[in-house]
Formats: structure tokens, C-alpha cells, sequence
């Protein structure tokens, strides 16, 4: 075995067009190194060589790394190519690991958390409690056989069992407390485990240690998944699931098959599909899209068929096109998961399916032809505002210019005029959303509701600090956003009525209605609440509840949102007319959105004729008299004294 360290090092040393130059004929042209390809025996110059990237035949498709080319061109194996290439560049490549000249201090929390995975393991197989569990693998037409292969086991209900099992093996409360093994929300309470009733999933560093586990309720109950908190050795952001055992298949196959869940990978690898990993139920982070780009560029996204499956496949795919990956989406039956696909349908329709993968843009706008996005022009806006941000994510200049030119041929819009909008980012809704100057991105979670497509022209800007004082958002009327989240923090009650209004207000801003097709390509609901802070917190809040834990809720967010969030749950005083409160804010909200509204109509004008200009002045005109009767010219117009000033004095 070779270390993942000492193949980048082979990698990054290697002159790849030295090494391809002693088998084939290489000129250069331009920046790269053009030559017949030697896997079809071809005799014009269709092979590229990129001196820091790869090869490619643009005939017969060939592709791949220096040690891709070894491999093929030589027959040897991984390891013997990376030996190979490692002597030409002067790296000595050795099977085993260096060691280190003392222990890793990592080693205790490994030794722990395997300990664990044994425990939870035998409860699952040997233990009269792992009986429900036991069942419900069977339910679900899992094997003892491959459970035992991704080490499956079960937290029993027994709120005590773990522990004592635990201390009687040494390990006291407090190395179990720093593992978040045990949980205890004040000082003076009982330590309890964090996960009691539910399947369990062992999740494994690249060097394959046990660094976590996640955790699936077996009945009903919130959250049905539940990962270990972030420690040392685990951050849920930085690692895949499954990846200890796909990297090589991945090599191999050239591609990774990126699913959402722990049943899907499962299911696949047992079908005998092997390159296959998952984020482990949370948004795609950067980090996990560099981790993916070490073993492959061509990414085949295999998620869910439904509305929220589509939003994550076109949110994942963004972050991966924005690391120059080639991004292709698996489209699956309707009502169908790769799980339930896979069970009914068996490894060849799924192989079926994945050789019919589109290009992520072309999903995109085939699902835009279908829902008839392009009909009309405030639906070709809208369409083109769907398509604009993975545009701006995409960093390969090619694949950018060939995403152009394909929105260009589908809207029917010039080419330059969608030049010109990629490199704007206008203020006020969807996709393009102003984005606060202190809100730090996220690292991970859910709730990555910044969004990396508008940085993708060049690299992210440094997070802020934390602010020292009240969080200030840059977005138009954000203090409506603030009160309703206030309320719905401080006041749990009337989250039905908050829910119910931002819905019917949310039905007012799409005009016509959107089909389940085009929604999936947007944004989640709520997209009234614009800022990435707020709406962020907001979703949060909804899928657990106003009332739920908020450990379950911050642990969605990133730090800055954590502050914000923490920060609105200590106002208990602010809001004195809830009701008032509300009512103000859906004010402020609603005249927001229909100067949005006015604001695209605007935006069309200089696309219609004549006829249609007329139509699109008298929409306008009844918006902005609708604009002139609700107000809201500012949020201070509609403040009322109901919530004029917070206890600390500040408004």
C-alpha cells in the first residue's frame, strides 16, 4: 500500500510530458503538447498532453493521469506505476507508511471509537435489544454479510449501556464527554449518550480508523439522521463516506458516483459498484470536492428523483464544477432512490442509466424545455436566472463557453447579452442574492447558503471576524427578515402562522406558478428570506422544529450563523405584540418582492416588441401602484411601537 501523501508528492513532481514524450511523438502547440494517440494508433495530432494536468485523445476519448498512462501504455498496476513514475521523477516509493518517530496522537481517539464500533456491532447481532434493528435490515433486503462489510451496528435504547460498558473498560465520563460520546447540556445534568434507538453507521478516515459514527432512528422521530459532533479526528465536512474503500476503485474506473446517503452507498457497493461515496446527508462542501478531484475529474451525481433530491444534485454539482470537475447527472424513475432502483431493478439498469448521464447544464435546461420555461420572456428570465449561477461556477473556460453558448441557443438570447450577465451580480432575489460583507461561507452543513458560484471567477474572499456587536446585514429590508425570526425563536407559538404567511406570500411571488420540475432547479424555500445568515437559520429551524434542541439546529450552521442564531434566542424580550410584529414584517417583505417584481419586468423591456413593451409597462404600473399602497418605502416606514426598541435600548 502506498501512502494517499506520497502519490500527490509522485504527482505533483512528475513531468508528465517527459514521461508520455518516451512513448509518443509530442510537439508543442500553444500550452500543451499535442501528438498521434498510441491507444488507437492514430496519425494526427488528436493526443493532448497538459504539462500539469492529463491526457487526452479527443478520437477516442482515452483519458486520464501520468499514472493512468503507466498503467495502460505498460501494463502495470497502481502500484507499480506509481513506483514507476516516482523513479523518474526522483521520489523513492516505498508500500508501507513512514512511521512516525513516536505514536500519533490521534491514536487514543481511534482506539476509542473502534472500541465503540465493536460494542455497537454486538449489540446489533448478539443483544435481544438489536432485534428491531436486526428487522429492519431485513425489511430492507440487507444482508448480515454485507452489514458485516460496513461494520453496521446498533445504539441500544438504554440511555446507561454504553457508559457503563464504557467505564468498566476504563474509559471514564470526561474522555467520553471530549469524544461526544456523551452528551450533557448543563453542567449539574446526567451524562447521556448521543445516540440511544438508532442503526449505526461506522464512518472511517482516509487510513480507514473509525473517526464517527451516524446514526439512523429506527421509528419516528427528528432528526432521522444524526452524525457525531465535530472532534479532533471527525469533521463531517471534510470527509466521505465510504472513501477508505473506493479510492482505488475510483482510480480504476476513472469516476466517482456521488449518492446522499449511507443506504445508497451501501446498495451500490453491494450491487458491486465500488467507487462510490457520500457526504453523509449534508450539502457538499469545498472540502469534500477536493477531496474527490485527488482520485478523479468525471463526478457522476446519483441522488434522489424528487424536488429536494434535484436542488442537492444541481447545489453539488456547482461546488464540483467550481474545482474544473466534469459533472454528469444520473436521472433516476420517479418515486425512485438509488437504494429502491437498485433493489428493484438490479446492477445492469442501473449501468444503463449511468451511461445515459447528461452534462449537469444539459439537465438544466432540459428540465427548463419540458416544464416550458422558454416560452414566454419572464419565463425565459427566470429560466436564465436558473441557469446563470452554474455558468459562473463552472471554472474550465471551455466547459464555461460551451455552457454560454448552449443557454444562448435554448433562450434565444445573444450570446454577449449572457456574457454581460455572468459577470453581474445584481441585489434583491434568487439566485443572485446580495451576500452580507461580514457573513463568513460555510464550511458545510445543509445550510451552505452562500453561494460559491458568485466567487468562481477568482478565489474567495476571507472570512471576516465574528462581529463584535449585532450582526448587520447588507440585504434590503433585512430587519423584516430579523423580527420574523425573533418571533419564531423567542415566541414558538405562532411558527404555523409565520410558516403559513411566508407561503402564501412566496405563491404571490411566482407568477403563474412554477412546476416541480423548474422549482427543483431553484433555490429552498423560503426564497423571500434573502439573506444567507437568516434564511439559513430559518430552514434550520424547520426541519427540527422552533422548539427542538438547539444543538440540533446550530449544528447545521457555520459560526457566524451559530452567533446570529444564538443571538435572536436570547431577545425573549423584544417582541412585545407578536402579532403586530408579524403583520409589519410581511408588509415590509411583500413591498420588497413586488419591487423585485417591477424590477425584472424592467429588465425585459429591452428584449420585447413593441406589442409586448406595452404589456410589460402596465404589469409596472399596477405593480407599482400596488408598491405605493402596501407603504414600504423602508423597513423604519412600517415599524410600529409594538416592537419600536429591545431591552438593551438598540432598534
Amino acid at each position: 500500500m502506498i501512502s494517499d501523501e506520497i502519490v500527490e508528492l509522485v504527482s505533483q513532481q512528475a513531468d508528465i510530458v517527459a514521461i508520455i514524450g518516451e512513448h509518443v511523438r509530442l510537439k508543442k502547440t500553444g500550452s500543451v503538447w499535442r501528438g498521434p494517440c498510441p491507444f488507437h494508433q492514430g496519425t494526427n495530432a488528436n493526443f493532448s498532453v497538459m504539462p500539469r494536468g492529463g491526457y487526452t485523445c479527443f478520437v477516442c476519448g482515452e483519458k486520464g493521469s501520468v499514472f493512468t498512462f503507466v498503467q495502460k501504455r505498460l501494463g502495470m498496476s497502481f502500484v507499480e506505476a506509481v513506483k514507476y513514475v516516482g523513479g523518474k521523477c526522483g521520489v523513492d516509493v516505498k508500500e508501507t507508511e513512514t512511521k512516525r518517530d513516536g505514536p500519533d496522537p490521534r491514536e487514543p481517539m481511534w482506539e476509542l471509537q473502534a472500541t465503540v464500533g465493536e460494542y455497537f456491532s454486538r449489540v446489533l447481532w448478539d443483544a435481544p435489544g438489536g432485534a428491531a434493528a436486526r428487522d429492519y435490515l431485513a425489511s430492507r433486503d440487507v444482508t448480515r454479510s454485507v452489514a458485516e462489510r460496513f461494520g453496521l451496528g446498533f445504539a441500544p435504547r438504554e440511555p446507561g449501556a454504553l457508559r457503563a460498558h464504557l467505564n468498566g473498560l476504563g474509559y471514564d465520563d470526561t474522555r467520553l464527554l471530549a469524544a461526544g460520546l456523551l452528551v450533557k447540556r448543563e453542567e449539574s445534568e446526567e451524562p447521556r449518550p448521543r445516540f440511544r434507538d438508532r442503526l449505526i453507521f461506522p464512518i472511517h478516515d482516509i487510513s480507514a480508523h473509525v473517526v464517527g459514527f451516524g446514526g439512523r432512528l429506527l421509528g419516528p422521530g427528528e432528526p432521522k439522521y444524526l452524525n457525531s459532533s465535530d472532534s479532533e479526528i471527525f469533521q463531517k465536512g471534510k470527509l466521505l463516506y465510504n472513501l477508505q474503500n473506493a479510492r482505488n476503485p475510483i482510480r480504476r474506473d476513472e469516476r466517482v458516483v456521488l449518492v446522499e446517503g449511507y443506504f445508497d452507498a451501501l446498495r451500490l457497493v453491494a450491487a458491486g459498484l465500488e467507487c462510490v461515496v457520500a457526504p453523509m446527508g449534508t450539502a457538499l462542501t469545498e472540502q469534500q470536492a477536493d477531496l474527490i478531484a485527488k482520485y478523479s475529474r468525471s463526478v457522476f451525481l446519483l441522488y434522489d428523483s424528487d424536488a429536494p433530491g434535484q436542488k442537492a444534485t444541481f447545489r453539488a454539482a456547482d461546488v464540483l464544477l467550481a474545482k474544473g470537475l466534469e459533472v454528469r447527472v444520473v436521472t433516476l424513475p420517479d418515486g425512485d432512490d438509488p437504494d429502491t432502483f437498485v433493489r428493484k431493478q438490479g446492477r445492469e439498469a442501473l449501468d444503463r442509466l449511468i451511461e445515459g448521464a447528461l452534462d449537469v447544464f444539459d439537465r438544466k435546461v432540459q428540465l427548463l424545455e419540458r416544464a416550458g420555461w422558454f416560452a414566454d420572456l419572464q419565463h425565459k428570465r427566470r429560466a436564465l436566472d436558473r441557469l446563470l449561477p452554474t455558468i459562473r461556477a463552472a471554472s474550465d473556460p471551455v466547459t464555461r463557453d460551451l455552457y454560454l453558448a448552449r443557454a444562448a441557443q435554448a433562450a434565444g438570447v445573444a450570446r454577449e447579452v449572457l456574457l454581460s450577465e455572468v459577470h453581474t451580480v445584481r441585489r434583491g432575489s434568487g439566485p443572485r442574492a446580495a451576500i452580507p460583507r461580514n457573513a463568513e461561507r460555510p464550511s458545510g452543513g445543509r445550510s451552505a447558503a452562500v453561494s460559491d458560484p458568485l466567487w468562481s471567477d477568482g478565489p474567495p474572499p476571507a472570512p471576516e471576524p465574528m462581529p463584535t456587536g449585532p450582526y448587520r446585514s447588507d440585504v434590503d429590508q433585512a430587519n423584516a427578515e430579523q423580527t420574523l425570526l425573533r418571533v419564531l425563536l423567542t415566541q414558538p407559538i405562532w411558527q404555523d402562522q409565520i410558516i403559513e404567511e411566508l407561503g402564501k406570500l412566496e405563491a404571490e411571488d411566482t407568477p403563474g406558478g412554477e412546476s416541480g420540475e423548474q422549482d427543483a432547479l431553484g433555490e429552498d424555500a423560503p426564497s423571500l428570506l434573502r439573506d444567507p445568515v437568516y434564511r439559513a437559520i430559518y430552514q434550520a429551524t424547520m426541519r427540527h422544529g422552533a422548539a427542538a434542541a438547539p444543538e440540533l439546529i446550530a449544528e447545521e450552521l457555520w459560526p457566524l450563523a451559530v452567533h446570529v442564531y444564538e443571538e435572536l434566542r436570547g431577545e425573549t424580550g423584544a417582541v412585545v405584540d407578536a402579532k403586530q410584529s408579524i403583520a409589519d414584517a410581511l408588509r415590509a417583505l411583500r413591498g420588497r418582492s413586488v419591487e423585485a417584481r417591477i424590477r425584472s419586468l424592467e429588465s425585459l423591456l429591452g428584449l420585447a416588441s413593441t406589442d409586448e413593451k406595452d404589456r410589460i409597462n402596465v404589469a409596472i404600473r399596477r405593480l407599482t401602484d400596488e408598491k405605493r399602497a402596501l407603504g414600504v418605502q423602508s423597513w423604519g416606514a412600517v415599524r410600529r411601537k409594538s416592537d419600536a426598541r429591545r431591552p438593551d435600548g438598540r432598534r
